[in-house]
């Protein structure tokens, strides 16, 4: 069995409640925070556990505080985000449902070590019911003396809010939640100035995801060089991954980075294999805007190495062979998937989110959807795949955020490994019109076909 940092005590009957998480060493870190370290002795311990932030970008969390400024003497703040909206990717939910004293926790001591005396959990507008059980869990630590004035006696205070999002997933990039934070549209800045200089109400801010901020209190009960002794070369600690799809188990699990990708597919403390007697297709192992994998290259690199469940694995070759860890967001697919189908909700998603502030991504995004749908029911013509190709290579890198990115990755993916089904959708209409075209017939049992049209 795995470590367990973040998931050990969730199962605790009443550990949503303050006098049962207390019970069980809750906010242990808080006491021995502020009682025994500086903030700049947090941060370090931050630093040296090599947390990276687990919202998707993987840039070390110590380092990020580090950029803080601290000399302009304005106020600081610590926003949490909890605006977690990419498809496939539901691990911070189930922390805030059911142990959200833990995420209470870590803001209280993450916002010592920056020196934040007022900051925000910002959540998705769908998570209402997380919302009031964040509430309640606020009110329980002021109540037992762990938020407002003059916490434990330290002379430290730190009010700490949760704000509800309009259900807009490019809150999700910092800037944008800023934005929204303040009152505003959820219009990604442009950068610099980083939100650490000049963020919420253009004071030095830090945005954390949840995951990352739960994981603080661990790292300061046990040390920074402990939790680096877990995990694996420059990916440190465990990771929460939303296993979804094709599986027989589907759910959250906490897994010590350095995983094999077989391990965690196919032994019975997780995943438990495929779902079916289905042969698996592909996977994305990080949410919908990272890259898809075909089935050769999921369980091994394309040099022949065990793919293993870290940053650096499975992204090794780029993204020829490789993908990325992002959010955790693993989706599986067996051989009854269409993969043109899965690309075209996708894009019909990123289309919906675009902000439209960047016109590569306002408009890339939406010719994307539509070209993809019409491949997706019989109208596709030869040069549209070369189309969706550029179209993607005009939006990728050219946006001020990354939702561009997050557009165009899935889609080129999509094509450099399953160009062929592409080709299909588009030389054999009338076997995809229906729409479980490859439930009946997958499309191994028919893709000679399309190397047999002589275009």
């Amino acid at each position: 069995m795995s470590q367990k940092i973040l998931l050990d005590k969730i199962n605790i009957p009443g550990i949503k409640t303050y006098e049962v998480y207390r019970q069980n060493d809750g906010y242990a870190s808080v006491e021995k925070a502020i009682k025994t370290l500086t903030p700049d002795e947090v941060v370090e311990e931050v630093k040296t556990s090599g947390l990276r932030g687990r919202g998707g970008a993987g840039f070390p969390a110590g380092m990020k505080w580090s950029f803080i400024d601290k000399k302009s003497g304005k106020p600081r703040h610590l926003v949490c985000n909890a605006d977690e909206s990419e498809p496939g990717t539901f691990k911070d939910r189930y922390l805030m449902e059911f142990i959200p004293h833990l995420l209470i926790e870590g803001m209280i001591t993450s916002s010592y070590a920056l020196g934040a005396n007022l900051s925000y959990i910002y959540i998705r507008g769908e998570y209402m019911w997380v919302y009031k059980i964040l509430e309640r869990a606020i009110n329980e630590a002021k109540a037992a003396g762990f938020l407002g004035k003059n916490i434990l006696g330290s002379g430290y205070d730190l009010e700490l809010y949760v704000h509800c999002g309009a259900g807009a997933y490019i809150c999700g990039e910092e800037t944008a939640l800023i934005e929204s934070l303040e009152g505003k549209r959820g219009n990604p800045r442009i950068k610099p100035p980083f939100p650490a200089i000049s963020g919420l109400w253009a004071n030095p801010t830090v945005v954390n995801n949840v995951e990352t901020i739960a994981a603080v209190p661990w790292i300061i009960n046990n040390t920074g060089a402990e939790y680096a002794k877990i995990g694996i070369g420059r990916s440190t600690g465990t990771k929460l991954i939303s296993a979804s799809g094709h599986i027989k188990n589907p759910g959250v699990y906490e897994i010590e980075l350095g995983l094999s990708v077989y391990e965690f597919m196919n032994s019975d403390e997780y995943l438990g294999g495929m779902s079916s007697d289905r042969p698996l297709k592909a996977f994305v192992p990080g949410g919908s805007s990272v890259p898809v994998l075909p089935a050769h290259l999921i369980y091994k690199t394309a040099n022949g190495e065990d793919r293993l469940m870290s940053y650096e694995s499975l992204s090794d070759g780029g993204f020829a062979t490789g993908s990325m860890l992002g959010s955790g967001g693993f989706i599986v697919y067996n051989d009854t998937s269409c993969i043109v189908r899965n690309t075209w909700n996708f894009s019909r998603f990123y289309h919906h989110e675009s902000c439209g502030q960047c016109s590569p991504c306002r408009e890339g995004t939406g010719w994307m959807e539509k070209v993809l749908h019409r491949i997706e029911n019989g109208h596709g013509r030869e040069e549209d795949i070369d189309l969706l190709l550029s179209i993607q290579s005009k939006i990728e890198g050219n946006t001020i955020c990354p939702l561009g990115d997050a557009a165009a990755w899935p889609v080129a993916a999509a094509i450099r490994h399953f160009r062929d089904e592409f080709e299909y959708h588009i030389r054999f209409p009338e076997k995809i019109k229906n729409r479980d075209h490859f439930v009946e017939e997958p499309f191994e049992k028919v893709k000679n076909l399309v190397s047999k049209v002589i275009v």
